[in-house]
Formats: structure tokens, sequence, C-alpha cells
């Protein structure tokens, strides 16, 4: 071989190894940074104190700021869809609900969302609005998750699930950076084509001196929102018997976005000789209202350093809403506000926090009521049945068939209707939406305050800062205090007490806890106790223990066993609702908004079976006295009776780990859960009579009856189980592969009535995900695939099954000017393949955006 070629071939491979020795000393020194990253992770939820992430003794996930400029999501509230064992669903594109561990509604009473600690739940609702008082994406530090029961530590509305945002501290992340996010949806949509979108964002925060320091955040969004045009029939089989099938020619139809059809809206009237169920007309949702979203949100805080210890924090946020919202019904939020101001004083051995939040409903509406009350303030309902009668005789006299007759029938009793988009429709609509009470009108009037105080103490701190050395036992209390404040209006609140029904209401709750935690073994056994006992005005105290083991043989390896239960109070609108709503009224469940009404009523289930028999017999040739002696015995009374609190069992086991030098972690978690005194509601109706005989008469006749929706407790005995895995693999060049999937599955078990809450959540949930921060330089992508499966929805608007979906999200971002400019370009739901993620919600289709985030300092 030639001398010169062996030279160059040797330098070669000796380039080469040093390169390749230099690559592995990289990867090893990348693998040791990641482990080391990982074992020094903690989270401060899962017990109330600072502790490593994987000796968590409950499941808990944690986001951070990195992971949210990685995901595809268009915001970091969004990019919880993807967390493990977390369910969003979407009410709008201006808000979307977090749950886990099922029963999701649109309204989760059962799963606490806080931001530094503060709960910011709409305190008529007792729930939060996704995200109106929370955090920008700028501001967004990390989000702890405790994805299955948290009552002991958190009290009321933990019992499914807690969530803690928590924000950058002005002292360590000053400077100012601004964003603006640009958008499109509804592609593809031939009803109203493509939209724009804006978000604009500002961060401001700046240490002022060594003590003092401030923040100021601010949020402005434009769209159109998604929306909700269901044309299903609910109704479909009212007039099977007779030969009509379901659908638009249903002289009973009720499609699930359509308003002013519901049961509400229906009689039973004789044509022909024959009996048929007739609804209204009614309309449909996007006939009721405007999709356009206009949210603002705002928010500063103020922090003053005594010393390095210890801090006090003043901090005011305030949101404004214009979009969708859902809870049994769906409502136009029109110049809804919420604000809140906390204070808080901390250290490292107590922690003091205090705050108020101020709800007003505005100018917002009930869909329903206005497409009820827009056709009956066009014509009474005795009225236009009496012309549907008039009609359908004309028709049939003059040689038309049954369906003929019926189509000819509305067509006449809703002559000169109002048409959706002219002026006498649009000045009706503004006119009822100024109206509070939903049998004439539809305006949501709602005007209460929420405060709470709540401390915890570092007990063990306090005696002694070697107390836990010497002892090994790490001991915490605190205490809280809340009262919700509520303004009666007439309609959806009234005060009580007699002489005083205008007069504020007040609602309370006082609770506190004891926590003991004592690690064995060098450590490698760590065992806790907790105790919470909680107190209501209504309610006598309840208990709720939390007792804990973690196992750790090795840091890297941790086994986790847990058992706790959990009790949730009524929120306001359970205890104390008051809504005429279409001539049914909503009250409240406790005994003095509802005293009499379970002791005398049954249960419209029963009634609508006894009538449909009624009205079968009387097309067989029956009269109708003689079905409804035949057909009383399926009226039931009503078995249920005044509120209590909901209570659940809860025992988890886990597994935490890492592998192969901390490139692989892994998550598992395994739940059962057992409910009892579920808190729903259900319809009964209470004949206006007391003579025996009579009840069955009564209850045939709509006009003889009071029809009430009240608060009750279920009386099955329901247990779930379920678990998740997540893995995630840190691969060369800033590359990562995740993947989780969840199971929950509902296993109902004595007593069975159909009256809990529905389950509502997919029976499996998976998602993977593929990208990296800076892989190549200053770029960044992310691929993310999530798919789960059908389930059945069931709520007051509509029941059925959801089919299942799966979507897809990516995105690409490149830093520029030294890292300062970032821009992403991203997608969700990237084929634009619609779907529903519930049943009486919007179809979701693709959404496509820009976001430049620019740094200034």
């Amino acid at each position: 071989m030639n001398k010169k070629l062996l030279l160059i071939l040797s330098l070669s491979g000796t380039c080469l190894a040093a390169k390749a020795q230099d690559t592995l000393k990289k990867t090893q020194a990348d693998t040791t940074a990641i482990k080391k990253k990982q074992l020094q992770e903690v989270v401060v939820s899962a017990s109330r104190i600072s502790e490593s992430i994987l000796r968590s003794p409950v499941s808990i996930e944690k986001i951070r700021a990195s992971a949210f400029k990685l995901s595809a999501a268009p915001s970091f509230f969004d990019a919880l869809e993807n967390v493990k064992g977390v369910q969003l669903i979407t009410p709008s594109l201006g808000f979307r609900i977090i749950n886990t561990r099922g029963f999701a509604n649109t309204t989760n009473v059962r799963f606490t969302q806080l931001v530094d600690g503060v709960d910011n739940q709409a305190p008529h609702l007792g729930a939060p609005i996704g995200n109106a008082l929370g955090p920008s994406d700028l501001d967004i530090e990390s989000v702890e998750i405790i994805p299955g029961t948290a009552s002991a530590l958190y009290g009321l509305n933990a019992i499914n699930g807690f969530a803690n945002f928590i924000t950058k501290d002005p002292f360590t992340s000053p400077g100012i950076t601004i964003q603006q996010k640009t958008g499109i949806n509804h592609v593809g949509d031939k009803e109203t084509g493509v939209k724009g979108f804006s978000e604009t964002s500002f961060r401001i925060a700046q240490v002022l001196s060594p003590k003092f320091a401030f923040k100021l955040n601010g949020t402005y969004t434009t769209g159109y929102d998604w929306i909700a045009d269901n044309t299903t029939d609910q109704n479909a089989a009212a007039n099977a018997k007779l030969g009509i099938p379901g659908g638009p020619q249903n002289p009973a139809y009720d499609p699930i976005n359509g308003y002013g059809n519901e049961s509400s809206d229906r009689k039973t009237i004789t044509l022909g000789g024959k009996q048929y169920s007739v609804a209204r007309t009614g309309y449909a949702e996007k006939d009721l209202t405007s999709y356009g979203l206009h949210n603002v949100k705002l928010d500063a805080a103020l922090a003053y350093k005594f010393n390095a210890k210890t801090q006090l924090t003043y901090t005011f946020r305030f949101g404004d809403l214009d979009n969708i919202y859902q809870r049994a019904n769906r409502f136009r939020l029109k110049g809804y506000t919420l604000q809140q101001h906390a204070l808080e004083l901390k250290n490292d051995i107590f922690q003091v926090r205090t705050y108020l939040t101020i709800e007003n409903t505005g100018k917002s509406y009930n869909l329903r009521s206005a497409g009820e009350n827009q056709d009956r303030n066009f014509k009474s309902d005795n009225d236009w049945y009496a012309d549907f009668t008039k009609g359908f005789n004309n028709a049939t006299s003059a040689g038309a068939n049954v369906q003929q007759a019926l189509n000819q029938a509305r067509q006449f009793a809703d002559a000169g209707r109002y048409q959706p988009g002219t002026p006498a429709f649009n000045a009706t609509l503004n006119k009822l939406a100024d109206i509070n009470n939903w049998d004439v009108g539809s305006a949501l009037r709602v005007k209460d305050d929420l405060f709470h105080i709540e401390g915890q103490a570092d007990i063990s701190k306090a005696i002694s800062k070697d107390f836990i050395k010497q002892t090994g036992l790490d001991l915490l209390a605190g205490f809280d205090h809340r009262t919700y404040i509520i303004h009666p209006d007439g309609n959806y609140f009234i005060n009580y007490v007699p002489g005083k029904e205008f007069s504020n209401l007040d609602y309370s709750k006082t609770g506190g806890f004891i926590q003991a935690s004592k690690e064995l073994w060098d450590n490698k056994l760590k065992l806790s106790a907790t105790l919470r006992g909680d107190r209501n005005d209504y309610f006598d105290l309840k208990l709720n223990p939390r007792f804990t083991l973690v196992f750790s043989p090795v840091v890297e390896h941790n086994i986790r066993v847990s058992f706790q239960s959990g009790y949730r109070f009524p929120s306001i609108f359970e205890a104390f609702s008051n809504v005429n709503s279409g001539g049914v009224k909503r009250i409240g469940g406790l005994r003095v908004v509802s005293n009499g009404i379970f002791e005398n009523s049954y249960l419209r289930t029963s009634i609508d079976a006894f009538q449909t028999a009624v009205k079968n017999d009387f097309n067989q040739g029956i009269t109708t006295n003689a079905a409804i002696e035949k057909e009383k015995g399926l009226l039931k009374k009503n078995p249920y009776t005044y509120l209590q609190p909901e209570h659940i069992n809860s025992f988890e086991a886990g597994y935490k780990a890492l592998f192969f030098d901390g490139k692989l972690s892994a998550d598992a978690d395994f739940y059962y859960n057992k409910y009892d005194h579920f808190i729903a509601q259900v319809e009964v109706n209470v004949p206006n009579t007391q003579k025996a005989d009579s009840i069955p008469y009564y209850l045939n006749d709509k006009n003889k009856q009071a029809r009430y929706r009240v608060w009750t407790n279920s009386q099955s005995k329901v247990t779930n189980i379920g678990g998740s895995i997540g893995l995630t693999y840190h691969l060369p060049a800033n590359l990562q592969l995740s993947g989780n999937a969840s199971y929950a599955k509902l296993q109902r078990t004595t007593n069975e009535d159909a009256l809990e809450d529905g389950f509502n959540t997919p029976q499996w949930i998976t998602n993977f995900s593929f990208g990296g921060n800076r892989v190549a330089g200053n770029l960044g992508f992310n691929v993310t695939y999530k798919w789960q499966s059908g389930y059945y929805w069931q709520s007051f608007l509509v029941n059925g099954n959801v089919d299942h979906y799966g979507t897809f999200d990516a995105q690409v971002n490149y830093d520029f000017l030294k890292t300062k400019l970032n821009v992403k370009l991203g997608a969700s739901n990237l084929t634009n393949k619609y779907y529903n993620s519930f049943l009486g919600g919007p179809s979701i289709g693709g959404f496509y955006y820009t976001t430049l985030t620019y740094t200034i300092m």
C-alpha cells in the first residue's frame, strides 16, 4: 500500500476516533445532565411541601414551560390535553374543561383548579371557566396536576382531581415579552368559510430593588367560535307507533342544537281522532347567538421581600368574556367578568393566603330560553296549538294525507313567525336577553363573591431546625375558611329567609388538616398520614383521611400506595338555585329551598311513560279515562330526598422509575374509586291535588301539575377502576419520544337508579409525541397524535354516543436574533377532520396558527 495513502487513512481514522470519542463524551454528559435534572425535579402540590417528584406519594404530573414550548397545541392550556390521565372537553374555542378519572361534564365541580394556590373558579358555578382567570402563555412557569382525589389536602371540589398553575416569579424571571398569535379556523366549513383568530399578549416584570418587584400581564383574544349544529332528533320515538319516523318530519322533532322544541315545549293533541306529540318549532343555535369571540385577561402582582425567606405578594386578576358556555343549557356569555384580589405572606415555616373573587355575568343569556320565548313572544302556546289543530283539519279536509297535513298545520301555525336575521327577530332576541325570568325571557344576571382565607405551618421547622433530623418526623398543619356571598337577582337566586328575599345570602365552609410523615430504613421507606375535617353551614363535620407509603429501594425506582377519602359539599347552584325555565323550575336541594317537593312529587320519567302509554291506548280505541286507570301503575313516587355531601373512597398504587441512566422514564398507576351520594338532578312533577284518586288524571294533564328539576343524591353505589402508563425516552440531539395511555372503566353496583352524573369518559385515551427544542441549531419541532375511544355521554341537554376520534398536531419553531425572537408555525387537528369532544357541544375542526414571541429584555 502507498505510504501516503496509509498515512492519510491513519490520520483519518485517528480523527474519526477522536470525533467519536467526543460524541460519546457529549452523549454521556447529556445523559448525566438529564438524569441529574430528573432526580432533582420537585413538586409541591402532592403533599403541600417540596418533595422529589419521583417520591411523590400520589400520582402527579408536572409540565414545565419548556414542554409547553415544545407542544404543538396553540396554548399551554390546550397542551394539557396530551398529559397522561387528562381528559379535555371543548365547549368553546374560548375555553376548555379539564377532567381526570371519569364523571366529566362541562361544569366540572369535582376538579379543583388553582393559580399559585388561589382557586380561580366562577363562584356561582363552583368550577372554573377554562383559563378565563388564569395565566397567559408568557407567564406560565409550570403546571402540577394530581389526576385523582386530593380532598384530604385541598378540601372542596378536589374529589376527582387537582391542578395548580404556577406562574413566573418577577424576582427570578424579569423582562419584557410580547407575543402575537395569528390563526385561522373553519377551514372547509361551507356555512361560514375561513375565519381569522388573533391573540395579543404581553408580560412586563421588573426588579426595582432587592426587596421589591412587580409584573404585569395582558391578553386580548378575538376569533370565531366553533359551531354547535347537531340536528339529530332526540325525540325520534315520539310518534313512531303512528308510523311517523324521527327527523324533521316528526311533529315532535327535537334536534340536539335546536332550542324551543324541548320537552317543556311539547304537548299531546288530538288530530283526526288520534293523539300526536307535537312541539313548537324552535330555532337552531346559530340563529340565536353570535359566534364572535372577544376575551380580555389582565393580571398584576406586587412582591415585597422582608428578608431572604419572607415575602408578601398582592395579585390582581381580571377576565372579560364574550363566548359560548355550556352547562345544562348553552349560554352566550356577553360582558361576563371575573376579578380577583389575592394577598399572600409566606416564608419557609408558614404561609397565609386570602383572596376575594367577584363575578358578574353581565348581559349573558340562555340560548334555550331565548329559543322558547322567541316562539312564545310571537304566539302563545295555547294559540299556536289551536292554530296547529285548525291547520291540520283544513289540510285533511282538502284531501291531504297525514304527513302532508302535519306539515301544512305547522306552516299555518307559524305564519308570521319571526324569521332569523330580520329586524323583528333581532329586536325580540335583544329584548328577551334583558328579561331576568326564563319563563318569559333569557337573561343570565348573577352577581356573587367568594371570600377565602387559608394558612399552613411547617410545625417541624417551627419547633426546631434539627427536629426532622433528630426525629425523622415531618409535621404540617393548615386551615381554611370560605364564604360564598350571593346577591339575589330574583330569578337565579333568592334568599329563602321570609322578608329577606333580596338580601345577601351567605354559604360558608371551614376546615383544617394535619399531616405527619416519617422516613424509615435509611430513607428507603416513607410513610405519611393526613386527617382533614370540614364543616359546612348546612352539614355536620366530615373527616377526610389519607394514608400513603412510598418504597424506594434505590433512588431511581419508587413504588407508591395510597388510600384516601373525600367529601364534596354542594355548590351554591346545587344548594340554592331558583330558576324559572320554560315552565320547569330548577331548585336547589337543601331543605330550606325545596321543602315539601320531594315528599309530594312523582318522577318525570314515569310520568312520560304513563302519558305515552295513555296516548297509545287512546290511539287503539280506548277512552282517555279508561287508559288512565289502566296505566296509572306506571307512575312512581319520587324516592329521593334532600341533598347530602358527595363522598369517595379511593385506593391507588403506582410505580415511577428511571432506566438506562435516565434516558427512559416510566410512570404507571392503578386506581379503584367507590362513590356514594352522587349529587345530580332529578325531574319531578307535583300534581295540583292531594286526592289520591285524582292524581293520575292530574298527571296526565300538563296544566294540572307543577314541574321541577331538583338537585338530590343518587341512590346508586358506583365504582370505577382505571390506570395509566407513560414513557419518555431522551434521544441524542435533544430529541424526545414519548407516549402515554389511560384507561377508565365505570362499574355500577347496588341500587342502580340511572340518576348519577354520566361517566362521560372514554375508556381509552392515548397520546404519542416526537420532537425536541433546538434539535438543529435554533430549530425545534414536534408532532403529536392523540386518539380516544368512543363513549356514552349523559347530560340533561342530551344523551348519546360520542364517536371515537384521532387528531394530529404539529409545530416547527425557530429562534432568531440570538433567541430573542421565536417564530412558531403550528396546527391542531392538522388533517381538519371535524369531531365532537362531547354531545351538545360544537364540531371542532383544524386550527392553524403562527406565534411570534419577542423578548425585549
